[in-house]
């Protein structure tokens, strides 16, 4: 049986670089400072988690992705 190798995790990095002082999140893709510092050492598992909690940020804050900016 052939072993699955784990798939590229696309940094969700919009190119919009700016913390906001408040959350603590990049305004352009939500993540912490230490997050965006670790993501290129990161397993795809952390990648994924990351992504998660990118995601519950986005919700939070009033920024949801249509369904077409999933697929």
């Amino acid at each position: 049986m052939k072993a699955s190798v784990p798939e590229d995790v696309p940094s969700p990095c919009i190119g919009v670089c700016a913390i906001n002082p408040q959350t603590g999140y990049c305004e352009g893709c939500f993540r912490t400072l230490d997050e965006i510092a670790g993501w290129s050492s990161y397993t795809v598992e952390q990648q994924r988690t990351v992504l998660a909690r990118v995601q519950e940020r986005r919700k939070t804050q009033g920024y949801v992705l249509s369904p077409l900016a999933e697929e």
